[in-house]
């Protein structure tokens, strides 16, 4: 089976799959015990303006009406918000709402890829010393430590810097300064034009940067996505000291070490492309975690973004906009996937497309 082939088929299987979430999303939503029209009006609403609530939204039309208007929303991310941001398009609000949260979860992965993975390494290369034995209890520890409490702790602490709080440690003057720790980032330090190439086609280029609003901008993400990449961290840390320690004692290593390899070479052609391969999943499953986590932390650090929005759509019966970002978190899912089996064909040539 060639590379093109394996892609179609697992695209073709993600089909029913998808369905299959649009018929849940549908009965979890529509058939649960929240109701729209109360979250909307509240407890003042009149008989009359119910109804006709009712019949706009279309809640009294047959369910196979409603579900096939439902299903047609998600797959083409159209349909209104009802409560949250009520009437704006549901495309609009995921647009508004998408960059903050695609900016902390660039930097909840970044973390942890180069603070967790090279820590584990480090105490997988240099077992039973004094830096294995820190980086190991540092890792359980910080793995113990449930997110939302370490954002609540975290912010806690900061704010407790403010005017030169412990050792004299300004965290809102240090670098960059801010006025406020919780809150949305502007994220409107870059400028995009459309570019013109021979006036036949355009597209967006990079125009210009303000790096002091960008430097802003990632000083103000770096405490909640902390945060939400902690357990990731602390989840790499122990499977990569694992699997280095699993790698470099292997009959392969040995043997290039007979050779007379330099260490160097054995560490970077030898284990370090074996170690990463039971990493794969791991990292790749950390989206799992930041769509769950992000929730949480987007509320304690009081963050407009997708997490925040999906937790006020649910709680307030905002069925469209709720259900679209279900929807768009299965998408992101399954394309993750997919994207785990050809990473491990290309680390792992004893992988194959047949198998």
């Amino acid at each position: 089976m060639s590379r093109w082939e394996y892609f179609l088929k697992r695209l073709l299987l993600s089909i029913p799959v998808l369905f299959l979430v649009i018929t849940f999303l549908f009965i979890m939503l529509r058939l649960g015990p929240i109701d729209p029209v109360a979250a909307r009006f509240g407890p003042e609403a009149t008989g009359a303006d119910v109804q006709r609530m009712r019949d706009r939204l279309g809640l009294d039309d047959p369910l196979w009406e409603q579900y096939l208007q439902f299903a047609r929303d998600l797959l083409l991310f159209e349909g209104q918000s009802w409560v949250v941001q009520a009437n704006r398009p549901v495309r609009a609000v995921i647009y508004d709402t998408a960059g903050p949260t695609l900016w902390l979860g660039f930097w909840a992965i970044l973390l942890p890829l180069f603070i967790g993975l090279p820590l584990g390494f480090y105490a997988g290369l240099n077992p039973n010393s004094w830096g294995d034995y820190v980086a190991s209890i540092g890792g359980i520890v910080w793995l113990a430590m449930p997110n939302f409490w370490l954002a609540v702790m975290l912010l806690a602490v900061l704010r407790q810097t403010d005017g030169g709080g412990w050792f004299g440690f300004d965290w809102y003057q240090l670098g960059p300064e801010l006025r406020s720790i919780t809150g949305t980032p502007n994220l409107d330090w870059y400028s995009i034009s459309n570019v013109s190439v021979f006036d036949i086609v355009s597209f967006p280029m990079l125009t210009g940067m303000d790096w002091g609003a960008f430097a802003v901008d990632i000083k103000f993400i770096l405490p909640p996505a902390l945060v939400l990449g902690s357990a990731s961290m602390a989840a790499e840390l122990r499977i990569g000291r694992t699997a280095m320690l699993e790698t470099i004692n292997s009959n392969y290593v040995i043997t290039a070490k007979a050779k007379g390899l330099k260490q160097r070479v054995i560490v970077w052609k030898h284990v370090f492309r074996n170690a990463l391969i039971p990493l794969v999943p791991v990292i790749t499953n950390e989206a799992f975690i930041l769509i769950g986590g992000s929730v949480i932390v987007e509320e304690v650090f009081n963050i407009s973004g997708l997490g925040r929005t999906f937790f006020l759509a649910v709680i307030q019966g905002d069925l469209p906009l709720a259900g679209s970002l279900l929807f768009m978190f299965t998408l992101v899912i399954i394309f993750l996937n997919i994207l785990q089996d050809f990473l491990y064909t290309i680390i792992d040539p004893r992988v194959g497309y047949e198998r």
